[in-house]
């Protein structure tokens, strides 16, 4: 591995990363802000193509955030079932929209400290919403982030939040989106948990654990 910096590292990572993966994005479906915020709460433990399977029914039956708040609780959770751990979820979302009825007109709040106050919607889930829906910088910790993140030699720590906190020091805010996005396609891709395929990465020269 070449002997540098963290911040000239992670520079360089993104940089090849941005060249892999130039149309690296959200890959769930959605059309507006209440559909990614429930799309994302979906994809908790589950992966993006299965949500994207199930989002279409579900947001044809349900078009409103009035409308999810509405809703039998046990046609919500058939719709949602195929997901994992679909009785938290559906009552997390039903719960949310309740309070998006009550406390914010309908709509998606646009801010950090209000969204986490939403039943379902820790960082990750604000951060990827804030990120897509509204065009706001910000880093979607989930496992493949952590995963690389770890691999990389990037942080010490092992928490989430405090992972967020390390990168945005190593980053300008400008890049966070775009650092979020690709090293999430590059965890999806080639970076996997079990068989990491090391030896077509396009940034092991940067990465501690390279093993080619």
């Amino acid at each position: 591995m070449k002997k540098m910096s963290n911040k000239l590292r992670i520079a360089e990572i993104l940089n090849r990363l941005r060249a892999e993966y130039p149309d690296a994005d959200c890959e769930l479906t959605y059309k507006n802000p209440l559909q990614l915020l429930i799309a994302v709460i979906l994809s908790a433990q589950c992966t993006d193509a299965r949500v994207n399977t199930v989002t279409p029914a579900l947001f044809a039956r349900y078009k409103s955030a009035k409308d999810f708040a509405e809703a039998n609780l046990q046609e919500l959770e058939g719709f949602v079932k195929s997901t994992g751990f679909y009785k938290n979820k559906a009552k997390n979302i039903q719960q949310c929209c309740r309070q998006l009825v009550l406390q914010h007109g309908g709509e998606v709040p646009e801010t950090m400290e209000e969204l986490v106050q939403l039943a379902g919607v820790g960082r990750k889930t604000a951060n990827a919403v804030r990120m897509h829906a509204f065009g706001e910088p910000g880093l979607t910790v989930d496992t493949h982030f952590q995963r690389l993140c770890k691999r990389m030699g990037l942080i010490r720590e092992t928490h989430p939040v405090k992972i967020e906190k390390e990168i945005e020091k190593l980053l300008p805010e400008k890049d966070w989106t775009d650092f979020s996005s690709c090293l999430i396609f590059h965890g999806r891709r080639c970076c996997k948990a079990r068989k990491p395929e090391c030896c077509r990465c396009v940034v092991k020269e940067f990465c501690p654990s390279n093993q080619c």
